[in-house]
């Protein structure tokens, strides 16, 4: 498949072509300053010992993506073109020579359209246009395997250099590491009764599957809306969620400068404590541990608002019976589940004449106590349906609701609540009826067509839509 640089590329050449002579087409002179361009990658991969999921006979994605800085940031033209700020050929040479014996080389999505050559272990490529910033200046990415001669803390680099007329390249290093620290973690497990409002001692712990150990681990929490982390540990750095955020979440990093083993498992020196809401339902929880040095920890804490905890410091333990079943590269669960919201719909009954045109209100509220977040499927709403009164038209209509003129509707109109909804969220749907004639107790109604699970009170799941009732309002 052609790549978007491609396509830029090719835009681009011929809207040169049309332009030769001007300043935009002219390769830097002599007397200019070059343009400094950089190298960009990862700086390390860890190659793990262990087989990845998936079908034995497929080839993996790269684990190194390899790209061009060049100052500034690419602006497309009034047509929306974006033009390169560099022509000229320029070669890109990418040495794995270090890597014979460590691991197996696949050049393979190197270069893109263009392709490289390849000899041995050393990949070059040529290219002609450098764009501003870095996002089309893709080179491709390289994939590592480890070989039946790959051994725990084999070690080598990947050195990237590059060079052309008027261009100052910065090279760039990947060091390759076999069997280094791979932490999993453990899969938890709500505890049987637990209600929102409980606090969840988490029995968090990791398992040490790489082929070397350690010194240095960071444990990573993160909480929705509904959890929280009090602010127990001295070790521990805790960034709130911000009250006002719909998706706000809580964060906690803890840091321990301790040394692991390579095959081993470890637990907290005691559990770590999510508290939960009154409206949690299925709130996300996750975490993870890795293998970071100390000197790296700064550069965590800055990515948050984090605020030092109190109390004592929370160590970690040796496991020596961990069942390796029980283990996993992400761990994650969702929980209270035992929670319920009450979803309300209401309808209005009101008097109208014929040929008048009224405003028949349909109400939705949440009365809680648990909010409805679908974080799973991201947001995505949810709708309930409307038949309007016999006898009327309509003049107007809610945005969020549409006319169901489709085979299969259920309804006049389909309306659609957006997620999450709050444990106290109400709104109205405003619908501008005419009334063509005047039906003693012409009846519509507002109604979901199945009860939601966690649905505490599904009496109220439809409302009635009432003009000219009989006796009174």
């Amino acid at each position: 498949m052609t790549s978007l640089a491609a396509v830029r590329r090719t835009l681009s050449a011929f809207a040169l072509a049309a332009l030769a002579g001007t300043a935009l087409a002219v390769p830097a002179s002599a007397e200019e300053e070059p343009l400094a361009v950089s190298v960009t990658g990862p700086d390390s991969v860890n190659l793990s010992l262990q087989p990845e999921p998936g079908d034995p006979g497929e080839p993996g994605e790269p684990q190194i993506e390899l790209g061009l800085r060049a100052p500034g940031e690419p602006v497309p033209d009034e047509n929306g073109v974006i033009y390169p700020i560099h022509q000229g050929d320029y070669t890109v040479t990418v040495d794995a020579s270090s890597l014979a014996g460590v691991a197996a080389v696949d050049f393979s999505r190197l270069g893109g359209w263009r392709g490289c050559t390849v000899d041995g272990l050393v990949a070059t490529c040529s290219d002609y246009e450098i764009y501003a910033g870095e996002d089309y200046n893709e080179l491709g990415g390289i994939r590592l395997d480890v070989t039946d001669e790959s051994a725990a803390g084999d070690f080598g680099t990947i050195e990237v250099t590059a060079a052309g007329e008027g261009l100052a390249f910065t090279g760039h290093t990947v060091d390759v590491l076999v069997g280094g620290p791979e932490l999993q973690m453990k899969q938890l497990a709500e505890p049987e009764g637990f209600k929102a409002g409980d606090t969840f001692q988490a029995p968090l712990s990791f398992r040490n599957v790489g082929g070397l150990g350690g010194k240095g681990v960071v444990l990573r929490m993160y909480g929705s809306r509904g959890l929280s982390f009090p602010s127990t540990y001295g070790n521990c750095w805790y960034d709130p969620r911000d009250p006002d955020e719909l998706f706000g979440s809580s964060k906690a990093l803890c840091v321990f400068d301790e040394e692991f083993a390579a095959q081993a498992a470890y637990g907290l020196s005691a559990p770590f404590p999510v508290e939960t809401a009154g409206f949690a339902l299925y709130d996300v929880m996750s975490y993870s541990f890795s293998a970071v040095p100390a000197d790296q920890v700064a550069d965590l804490l800055a990515e948050g608002d984090y605020r030092a905890g109190t109390g004592p410091e929370l160590g970690l333990v040796r496991l020596p019976d961990a069942d390796p079943a029980g283990y996993s590269r992400f761990a994650e669960m969702d929980f209270p589940t035992k929670n319920t919201f009450d979803l309300d719909l209401t309808g209005e009954r009101l008097r109208a004449r014929k040929g008048e045109t009224v405003s028949v209100d349909v109400g939705f509220a949440n009365h809680g106590p648990a909010w409805l977040a679908l974080l799973r499927s991201g947001g995505e709403p949810i709708s309930f349906w409307v038949d309007l009164p016999p006898g009327t038209t309509v003049t107007t209509a809610p945005e969020s609701c549409r006319a169901a003129g489709w085979e299969g509707a259920e309804g006049d109109y389909l309306c659609s609540i957006n997620t999450p909804i709050l444990e106290d969220a109400s709104r109205t749907y405003t619908f501008g009826l005419r009334v063509d004639e005047v039906i003693r107790n012409a009846t519509g109604r507002a109604f979901f067509t199945y009860t939601m699970p966690n649905e505490g009170n599904p009496a109220n799941d439809s409302g009635d839509i009432v003009l000219n009732p009989r006796g009174r309002l």
